[in-house]
């Protein structure tokens, strides 16, 4: 009996078989991003320009003024998680001791005159594939549990700056889905959060601290906050590292972040980044801006989706922006992406998991339905999905030589129901997949809510490292 993911599988490697190359000498792709800006290892206190908006530079400023601590702060989050997390399924493992030792200290260091920056004595979670030193690391899953020694490269970053770690926060198996099933939408319990960094939309949409370090390797922040009613960003390939993090694909993962504002996300960016501070863009405006529209992104999507999306560039338009209706990408360009995408990430977590001490009779039976039909890939095959991948980079690049930005829908439906999360393996991820399959950086932001009340979101992409541009466009579009 086959599954949507087995199916899932039949279609991306026929999909790929058909796709003629334009060059036999073509290379793969991973060579990529040879050249370009390269990343290394963090060195010092992170520094950051900050901004000053969003519930993050609110919180700061109370700790500023006296009118609240890093303990306070922390305790609101954990009595939210109390009376939430039951129902909702965000936290799988919160540390509340260590938390409250952490944001004590940091109060300490505050009355002392020392303060680290924007996030100093600022409650924040972490999901569960990502390494936080003495806390198991489970992926959501029964099957496996890591106790690590060591913070990941992106956690450790943010205690330098004075964050407080809450604890860690429910996934999709493995991260390799985008429903996170086992949560629940804060907005209707009836549905998904989206995924995989489910847990990580729950937590900030609740209040239970105020951002999350997420991943996103097909689509995994961008869904959740689309769905969930956050800012979801997955910045440029490489920009940072992924040291400490359990892999899903190395090829394909980045590390991500999700927050209530667009300047929540660029405050905790400009932490993670691992590349000298820049000024956010939040207040930059749009004057002058060229955006992009692709006819694609807007076919068959929900009416209420586009309704919303189209307002948001209105609200684009009347900041001084310009729209052009785009052919590229096609459907073309997002259906092979979601092919090449499929094939690269699930051969990918393929290797990892064949290497690995668990037992596949435990995962998930999507999940592993997955990872057993990305067994039986050939290496010819995937390595034409890596030229395939090659080939469609250069062509997204050409797309940017004549607009500053993309807008489109983040996902091209409400959320879905509970009980129908496994028909949703390919449609969240439609139109967000190729960004992070050619490595672009992109962001979900608020639009606006159906009027059932579901949360709706705006994807804006850009070139690559052109994060400021990105965060200066989401400032603009997003909604309270």
């Amino acid at each position: 009996m086959t599954s949507v993911a087995t199916n899932a599988f039949a279609w991306a490697l026929e999909y790929l078989a058909e796709w003629d190359t334009d060059d036999l000498e073509r290379r793969v792709a991973f060579d990529l991003w040879a050249g370009e800006r390269g990343v290394g290892a963090a060195s010092g206190t992170p520094t950051t320009v900050g901004v000053d908006s969003g519930r993050i530079a609110e919180a700061a400023a109370k700790l500023a003024s006296g009118e609240t601590t890093s303990v306070a702060l922390v305790e609101e989050a954990l009595a939210v998680a109390a009376d939430h997390n039951e129902r909702l399924v965000g936290f799988v493992e919160l540390t509340a001791e260590s938390a409250l030792a952490d944001a004590a200290a940091l109060d300490a260091e505050r009355a002392a005159g020392e303060v680290r920056g924007p996030m100093h004595g600022i409650p924040i979670s972490v999901k569960d594939v990502i390494h936080v030193a003495g806390v198991p690391t489970r992926c959501g899953s029964d099957a496996f549990e890591a106790l690590p020694e060591h913070d990941a490269w992106a956690v450790a970053r943010m205690r330098e700056a004075g964050a407080v770690i809450l604890g860690k926060v429910a996934t999709h198996e493995f991260a390799l889905g985008v429903t996170s099933p086992q949560s629940r939408n804060p907005h209707d319990p009836t549905r998904i959060p989206g995924g995989s960094s489910g847990g990580s939309a729950v937590a900030v949409s609740t209040g239970m601290g105020l951002g999350s370090i997420c991943t996103d390797t097909r689509a995994s922040s961008r869904v959740p906050a689309a769905l969930s009613g956050v800012v979801g960003m997955k910045p440029t390939y490489g920009t940072v590292p992924t040291k400490g993090v359990v892999p899903l694909a190395w090829t394909m993962d980045h590390v991500g972040v999700i927050a209530d504002t667009v300047a929540d996300t660029a405050t905790m960016f400009d932490i993670l980044r691992d590349l000298p501070p820049m000024a956010p863009g939040v207040n930059d405006g749009v004057e002058g801006l060229k955006l992009g529209l692709p006819r694609a992104a807007f076919e068959d999507v929900d009416p209420d989706v586009e309704a919303v999306v189209r307002a948001g560039v209105e609200r684009l338009v009347g900041a001084g922006a310009t729209t052009i209706d785009l052919d590229t990408p096609g459907e073309p360009d997002f259906t092979g992406a979601n092919a090449g995408g499929m094939i690269t990430s699930r051969c990918e977590a393929a290797t990892f998991h064949k290497f690995i001490d668990t037992d596949r009779s435990l995962y998930w039976g999507e999940v592993r339905d997955q990872l057993n039909a990305a067994d039986e890939v050939l290496a010819t095959e995937y390595l034409q999905a890596q030229r395939y991948r090659a080939w469609l980079r250069e062509r997204m690049l050409k797309v940017f030589e004549g607009v500053d930005a993309l807008v489109m829908p983040t996902v091209p439906v409400l959320a879905p129901p509970v009980e129908d999360a496994d028909d949703y393996l390919t449609i969240l991820s439609r139109n967000a997949i190729l960004w992070s399959f050619v490595g672009f950086p992109a962001i979900s932001v608020p639009a606006g809510k159906s009027p059932s009340g579901l949360p709706i979101g705006l994807q804006v992409v850009g070139a690559p490292f052109a994060e400021r541009t990105l965060i200066a466009v989401a400032a603009a579009a997003e909604t309270d």
